[in-house]
């Protein structure tokens, strides 16, 4: 029996760019989290021990932060050029993964406008992107992973669920009118790199809220099916969407111990156990996702 080298990756995880753009004395800010890996033959690197084909974690991240300088634009197109780059530094190196959250920051209203250089984060989701780019010239593949995570959603009726499968431990109601809430997270892999993100990102979101509250959820599986259709069909860019979603619980209080009714006003809102509701959205002829999500974890 022998034993070798399987699937290996390294990288710099999770370095903190802060960008502020001093040009003028009105300052902008972009604020991201940036993890880096490359892949390939990196076998003597694990044995004998040999780095000499290794090109260190600290220059990956030394190199995030350069490239900050020059200019960062659409996180996707940063996270391209970044790979491209290692890429090219590093002759056993076959591919790159460069994995980016963006967090959101608004100016603080000051004498009725926006301050020129105070700002307050945004709460709520935050934006996010795999890029993996595989070899260079003419043999270079290219895929993008785009979407959000920590979009925490509620609406108060119009979501029901009923007829489900029951046996002997089935103690679930069913019910015509519940609170259905999740904290979403989606992502949505273009079938190309030719791409307006920034504008597609801000559409994109628009269409899964829109959809989230127009529907009359039969559950939480037809809600994601139906937000994932919509961006399907206004993004032709987009070859398939998943979404993770866990269901957040809200149970009706028994007010009657104090002589108080409850008409679905009171609730408890339960973080767990939840339902964990997972799906994908693709089209019947979408491109081969390639490896756009190879270590992408938390879905199916």
């Amino acid at each position: 029996m022998g034993i070798v080298l399987g699937p290996n990756q390294y990288g710099k995880a999770q370095n903190r760019v802060f960008r502020v753009h001093r040009e003028t004395a009105r300052h902008e800010i972009r604020d991201l989290n940036v993890s880096t890996s490359l892949r390939g033959d990196f076998t003597a690197a694990h044995d004998p021990g040999d780095q000499s084909g290794v090109l260190p974690t600290d220059t990956q991240k030394n190199t995030v932060f350069a490239f900050a300088k020059q200019g960062i634009g659409a996180i996707e197109e940063f996270g391209l050029t970044l790979a491209d780059h290692f890429v090219a530094q590093t002759p056993a190196a076959d591919g790159a993964r460069i994995e980016i959250e963006e967090y959101a920051w608004d100016r603080i209203r000051s004498g009725g406008a926006g301050h020129d250089h105070s700002f307050v984060r945004r709460g709520g989701d935050t934006r996010t992107t795999v890029v993996t780019v595989a070899g260079q010239g003419a043999a270079r593949r290219a895929w993008v992973v785009s979407g959000l995570r920590d979009l925490v959603i509620a609406k108060t009726t119009g979501s029901e669920f009923s007829g489900f499968l029951r046996d002997e431990y089935t103690t679930l109601a069913e019910t015509d009118d519940r609170v259905l809430a999740t904290s979403l997270v989606a992502r949505w892999r273009y079938g190309g790199t030719d791409v307006d993100f920034d504008g597609c990102h801000a559409s994109i979101r628009s269409v899964l809220l829109e959809r989230f509250a127009e529907v009359h959820s039969l559950a939480l599986q037809q809600s994601l099916y139906a937000m994932g259709g919509a961006v399907l069909e206004r993004h032709p860019e987009v070859a398939e969407i998943r979404f993770s979603a866990p269901n957040k619980h809200h149970f009706e209080v028994d007010l009657s111990p104090f002589g108080l009714e409850n008409p679905g006003e009171v609730f408890i809102a339960a973080d767990r156990p939840y339902g964990l509701i997972e799906a994908t959205v693709t089209r019947d002829d979408a491109p081969d996702a390639g490896q756009a999500w190879l270590s992408v974890p938390g879905f199916c």
